[in-house]
Formats: C-alpha cells, sequence, structure tokens
C-alpha cells in the first residue's frame, strides 16, 4: 500500500512511518506543512494517506485544508485525518462531499 504520512511533529511522524513500514507499507512522501500535504497528496495519489489536522505555518487548519483541497482535485482520495483536538466540525467537512467510501 502507498501512503503519505503529513505530520508537523518530527517523533510522531517517524513513528507513523517506521510502524507503517514494519508492516510492509511503502510511505512515499512525508509533509511538515499544508502546503507540502496538498503537493505530495496531488504528486503521489496514494492509495491512503494520514493527514494531521493542524500543521504549519499557522497551526490552524492547514492539513485539513490540503486535504479537502486534494479530494476536490482527486474525488475519493481516502485520506485518514488525525488530531489531537476534537472537532466534528473537521470530520464533516472532509465527509461533506460525499466522494468517500459509502
Amino acid at each position: 500500500m502507498r501512503i503519505v504520512v503529513a505530520e508537523d511533529l518530527y517523533l510522531l511522524r517517524d513513528g507513523m512511518v517506521r510502524l507503517l513500514q514494519a508492516y510492509g507499507h511503502e510511505v512515499v512522501a512525508t509533509a511538515t506543512t499544508g502546503p507540502e500535504t496538498l503537493d505530495a497528496l496531488l504528486r503521489w495519489r496514494p492509495d491512503v494517506s494520514v493527514v494531521d489536522v493542524r500543521m504549519p505555518p499557522t497551526q490552524s487548519d492547514e492539513g485539513l485544508r490540503a486535504a479537502l483541497a486534494a479530494r476536490s482535485e482527486v474525488p475519493g482520495l481516502p485520506i485518514l485525518v488525525l488530531s489531537q483536538h476534537v472537532e466534528q466540525l473537521y470530520a464533516r467537512e472532509l465527509l461533506a462531499d460525499g466522494s468517500g467510501p459509502q
């Protein structure tokens, strides 16, 4: 499985990458900012991506915005959104377009 990991915290990002690789998955790209995330998602079009909601440069919702922008270019792009901050709005926004699995 080809995976993009977008997380700004080094220890968490590196840990996820190592865990995924240990189970035989290919991490094709990592990203640490919202713009890098969008670029990686559009360039690699992974089988799945793991995206943090809050990323630099402003630590608000750059990861989510990148996921939404990528999903608008590639409908149905599989994205798992992770966050330490519980916000139902984030999930609703990502699922609102209805392009995910039914």
